[in-house]
């Protein structure tokens, strides 16, 4: 069984900095994702590592970098020049088996998740 479990999350305004972590316990996968949902929307795929791929949505692209530290078993998150619409919910979520170019954006391919951290950032 896998457990994941994020932090890190808070309330910052625009123009600021954070880094969320996600610790993850249990068996080795191959695939770590940041998630987020806004209120009153859908999960959006925000950033996934696979190996050493990484993979971005467009919204974050050039703001956002997701890594990993193997020997402590944690996935970041670090999140610059922060703006109002990144206001959400964010998801550690982990795949066990390969996650592809096509699958990597899709929700569904996600085996595990934490209970999210609330980032809220004001104007």
């Amino acid at each position: 069984q896998v457990q994941l479990s994020e932090s890190g999350g808070g309330l910052v305004q625009t123009g600021d900095s954070l880094r969320l972590s996600c610790t993850a316990s249990g068996r080795s996968l191959s695939g770590y994702a940041w998630f987020r949902q806004a209120p009153g929307h859908d999960y959006e795929f925000v950033a996934a590592l696979r190996g050493s791929v990484t993979t971005y949505a467009e919204s974050v692209k050039g703001r956002f970098t997701i890594s990993r530290d193997d020997t402590k078993n944690m996935i970041f998150l670090q999140m610059n020049i922060l703006r109002p619409e990144d206001t959400a919910v964010y998801y550690c979520a982990a795949a066990i088996y390969e996650v592809t170019d096509i699958t990597v954006r899709l929700r569904s391919r996600y085996d595990y998740w934490g209970q999210g951290t609330q980032v809220t950032v004001s104007s």
